[in-house]
């Protein structure tokens, strides 16, 4: 398959296009118009430090189904005693600035360099992009960002800084949009976690025939007001 490279214009090759590797086309810039229309034809941006600008749609597609949330025995203890409180939009910057610290200090590479968490703070102040945060104690221990679209979550990067405390804000969430009826989260690429926590691989014409529809899905307009949402009993956990 050929690599595209990208204009000025607003425009991304089909998917399915894609290299075997998932890698679609390069160049490009990290607009807001741009980014919402990458998502919605099921492309994300994904480069390192001194890389160009990457654009990818692998196949097979992992996705967490919302009412698929797996909560194991442990993770269920947790959320019954815990004390952790998940809110939806009340930090997204410190959430994404920890997101990119907690790699750096594991030393690993990131993504998540200045540019592009300044596209997502962005996308945030614009009512696309969003913050599923865990609290303990009045302070931030863990979360997720990610990009909310009709009835399909694009997740980003998590991260926890005490045990557990993403996987309870991706319980929350899961919870939290499958009572909205929710379609599915974008987890991109396959990972043991996530694989552990119900999501599963589709393939690539799956998930954008998922996507035609999904994203232009008219949800309530306050779903992603700056609130706390339900951990304690959520209703698949607890099951």
């Amino acid at each position: 398959m050929p690599l595209f490279r990208l204009s000025n214009d607003l425009i991304f090759p089909p998917a399915q296009f894609a290299r075997p590797d998932g890698l679609l086309c390069i160049g490009g810039d990290l607009s807001p118009d741009r980014l919402l229309l990458a998502y919605q034809n099921g492309i994300f941006p994904w480069f390192s430090k001194n890389d160009p600008l990457l654009w990818w749609s692998p196949d097979p597609r992992l996705v967490l189904f919302p009412d698929n949330i797996h909560v194991s025995k442990s993770l269920k203890k947790t959320i019954r005693r815990s004390g952790f409180k998940v809110r939806i939009n009340t930090a997204f910057e410190p959430t994404i600035q920890a997101c990119a610290k907690l790699r750096q200090n594991n030393g690993c590479g990131t993504w998540l360099l200045d540019e592009m968490i300044d596209a997502y703070i962005m996308l945030h102040r614009l009512g696309a992009a969003h913050s599923v945060e865990t609290w303990l104690d009045g302070t931030l221990v863990g979360g997720l960002y990610g990009i909310g679209m009709g009835k399909s979550f694009f997740g980003e990067s998590m991260f926890s800084l005490q045990a557990d405390a993403s996987k309870v804000a991706l319980v929350a969430l899961s919870n939290y949009l499958n009572r909205f009826g929710f379609d599915l989260i974008d987890c991109q690429v396959t990972s043991d976690h996530m694989l552990s926590m119900g999501a599963e691989e589709i393939s690539r014409p799956a998930f954008l025939d998922i996507l035609s529809t999904s994203v232009s899905q008219i949800v309530p307009e306050d779903i992603w007001t700056s609130k706390q949402i339900q951990c304690n009993g959520l209703t698949k956990a607890m099951d």
